[in-house]
């Protein structure tokens, strides 16, 4: 049973028939009525693709992200995807694997009117934002969340990185470290960058000074930054703690002392910003910064709404900052000296 035919058996036009599904004000109660029962009895179901072509909507929205291996953005995308069921929307996922040249080719490939609305968290290696302009120019809804570009105007979530890196290395400091190494995922990203101004922030406040040695630039390439921990660890001037920008760091700081039989925390303690849910269960457990990736996906995707169904509403640069939480386990607690 499909439109025509229901128009048919009613003996109305198919587009009297659809304005009364619609409940629009041009058609009588009496006629809504009649309509209503008339499919209910004949089993009509609304096509919803055909509705979304005709009004010109895919109901579907875009997540751009770098991995999904990283547990912040698996959790992220799960809250992501709560808002859009509840709103009928299916959700692509497109990895750009931290590649500048991929993330530039799916946002090209996302600008041919398949999706509504794009919510993308930058790579690494995001040197400009043109391609982002792009997405403005041709009045796509466009939400960054976690990894944003400041200098784009659009509305951004993220989670008070400056803060919460300030106040890990502050408790790196009360548990006795004095020589504090920082490993940064990239120079390009805002959070990075956030971070490592906490952390450099915290040591002058205390009266420390900020080493340049011991910020040590990591990629996207695990063996490579093994061996970059490798040879700081191994330096005359060896860290007593060390402080991951991000989730993998942390992780290639463990297998490394492992390798080299460092104790952790005896002989070096560790932090780093993590979502991984296993950080528990690491010998010993890691001390995290942990972001509350599920709302920041919710809250991305409910502003995403907002613009997609109220266009212009992307002229309002909302900016959300959500709290992290740092939650103190085996990795950096003060161990005694006998």
């Amino acid at each position: 049973m499909n439109l025509k035919q229901l128009a048919k058996e009613l003996n109305l036009s198919i587009s009297a028939v659809s304005k009364a599904l619609r409940d629009s004000h041009e058609i009588s109660a009496a006629t809504k009525a009649t309509v209503i029962a008339k499919a209910k009895e004949l089993n009509y179901q609304v096509n919803p693709f055909a509705s979304s072509l005709r009004k010109q909507k895919s109901k579907t929205i875009a997540v751009v992200v770098p991995e999904i291996a990283n547990n912040f953005f698996s959790l992220a995308i799960n809250g992501i995807e709560s808002i859009a069921q509840e709103r009928g929307y299916h959700v692509l996922i497109y990895l750009t694997h931290e590649d500048f040249q991929k993330e530039i080719a799916i946002t090209k490939l996302l600008q041919n009117g398949r999706v509504d609305g794009i919510l993308m968290s930058l790579s690494s290696q995001t040197a400009n934002i043109l391609h982002l302009e792009e997405i403005k120019e041709k009045q796509i809804p466009l939400v960054l969340f976690d990894r944003v570009a400041e200098s784009i105007d659009c509305p951004k979530v993220n989670a008070d990185d400056y803060k919460s890196a300030l106040k890990a290395t502050e408790h790196l400091i009360e548990n006795g470290c004095r020589n504090i190494a920082f490993l940064s995922i990239s120079n390009y990203l805002s959070i990075s960058n956030k971070r490592m101004k906490g952390y450099v922030d915290a040591l002058r406040s205390n009266g420390l000074k900020s080493e340049n040695s011991m910020i040590i630039e990591c990629s996207n390439h695990e063996e490579n930054n093994k061996s970059l921990i490798k040879k700081l660890l191994k330096s005359k001037h060896r860290p007593d703690a060390i402080f991951a920008s991000v989730e993998k760091l942390a992780l290639n700081v463990y297998d490394v002392c492992k390798e080299l039989k460092v104790n952790i925390p005896k002989d070096l303690k560790v932090i780093g910003f993590s979502n991984l849910q296993t950080a528990t269960f690491l010998n010993p457990s890691l001390t995290t910064i942990t972001q509350p990736a599920y709302e920041m996906g919710r809250e991305a995707t409910s502003i995403l709404f907002k613009i997609i169904e109220k266009r212009g509403y992307n002229m309002i640069l909302e900016k959300t900052t959500l709290k992290s939480e740092i939650i103190i386990r085996e990795s950096t607690l003060a161990v005694s000296k006998k």
